[in-house]
């Protein structure tokens, strides 16, 4: 069995490089191609290879004969994961409160490298904390960890940059909350993580094999929930929103030119990938259209964003007191989980409450880690002292066998 790992290295279509035939990398395929299917008979001989571009390879090396059987690997479903999650929890010790079915549920989408990874974060988090066992809430923070990255807990914000990101973030929040086919919030915060200021996060309840208009919109609304937050509260706007902005660009051009969901045109699909494959195939886009179709296009994904904003902005002119809940629960929390946002959404987070516990939870691990200290030293001198009761013993021993 011979197994080749990325074969799009060596197995790109031919014909589009600068070498023209007599680039290496084009006779390197050549001769593949004739050592698995030539007119030499290779009996018992397998080959395999991987791939996760095979848009990019040359027709010959699908063909029958050669990689004539092809096997798709996506992303697990929520039985593939959780079965992956046992896989790599096996040597670890669980918690009670640990459902791994609930585990799975809240990973939609990740590989299993991800969840690898996540029970690895879990595990380090947990021995960090000096604690035996993994629990449910430290495989949270792993999972929002592999997603949005390590928090800047140490990054000191002023006052007013806190009240733009709290708003921000409550903007986002309180618009998948509004929206009735949107996935519920899982998690809002206001700690900077990876390249983030804040995020909120969403996740789908079941896995989602498809998209359709009406969640693309809904989405657009979600994304422009920041940046008419800011507007409305601040009454001025701030970079904050540059990713949203240039994923809401994205989606609306793709609804007109790749799904056709735009109103004046409808039933076609806009632009072609250019076979350029020196250049990374996706490196450039061929236009099989007119200026005067660009410009319709440019129209309907400026219609589409315009219906968007304005959507977004009713529904959190209507619902302002909604939005200066959760963004006050953030000012003074910093991050909420569902519960939170939910009680605070409504209305019904006591944040005296909830503040009392945060500073009862830190008084307990500061008297964990002075009991640990003494405990520590407590050893230690059980240590010496044993230490010297054997040294004592040994200069008996030897004056004896002197004597």
């Amino acid at each position: 069995i011979i197994f080749i790992d990325e074969i799009d290295a060596v197995g790109r279509k031919r014909g589009a490089g600068l070498g023209g035939g007599h680039d290496e990398r084009e006779q390197t395929l050549n001769q593949l191609l004739v050592e698995m299917d030539g007119f030499a008979d290779n009996q018992g001989v397998i080959v395999m290879a991987a791939t996760n571009r095979p848009d990019v390879l040359d027709p010959a090396l699908l063909r029958p004969g050669r990689f004539d059987r092809q096997v798709v690997i996506g992303a697990p479903d929520i039985k593939g994961r959780e079965a992956i999650l046992k896989v790599h929890s096996k040597n670890k010790p669980l918690s009670d409160d640990v459902d791994l079915k609930i585990v799975a549920k809240r990973t939609p989408g990740f590989t299993p490298a991800d969840i690898e990874n996540i029970m690895n974060e879990a595990a380090i988090l947990t021995a960090r904390e000096n604690a035996e066992k993994i629990n449910m809430q430290t495989i949270e923070e792993a999972i929002t960890k592999v997603i949005a990255g390590i928090p800047k807990k140490s990054r000191i914000i002023t006052e007013k940059e806190k009240k733009l990101v709290a708003y921000h973030e409550a903007g986002h929040a309180v618009i998948a909350r509004l929206l009735p086919d949107f996935d519920p919030v899982h998690h809002v915060t206001i700690i900077p993580r990876g390249r983030a200021g804040g995020f909120t996060m969403t996740l789908p309840e079941d896995d989602i094999n498809y998209n359709t208009k009406r969640k693309m919109n809904d989405e657009l609304v979600d994304l422009l929930g920041g940046r008419v937050a800011e507007q409305i509260i601040l009454d001025d706007i701030s970079t904050g929103a540059q990713n949203d902005l240039q994923r809401v660009s994205h989606i609306a051009r793709a609804m007109v030119t790749k799904y056709a969901f735009s109103e004046n045109l409808p039933s076609m699909s806009f632009g072609d990938t250019s076979d350029e494959v020196f250049l990374g195939r996706d490196f450039t886009s061929r236009r099989n259209y007119s200026e005067e179709v660009a410009s319709q296009i440019d129209k309907e994904v400026e219609k589409i964003v315009a219906v968007a904003y304005d959507r977004c902005k009713n529904l959190l002119t209507q619902n302002i007191d909604k939005l200066h809940n959760v963004a006050k629960a953030l000012m003074v929390l910093e991050t909420l989980d569902k519960d939170q946002f939910e009680k605070a959404y409504n209305g019904q987070l006591d944040l005296a409450e909830e503040e009392e516990k945060i500073k009862t939870a830190k008084i307990d691990d500061n008297n964990l880690d002075d009991t640990k200290t003494d405990d520590t030293k407590i050893d230690d001198n059980n240590l010496d002292d044993i230490k010297t009761d054997d040294v004592k013993k040994d200069i008996e021993n030897e004056t004896k066998e002197e004597n």
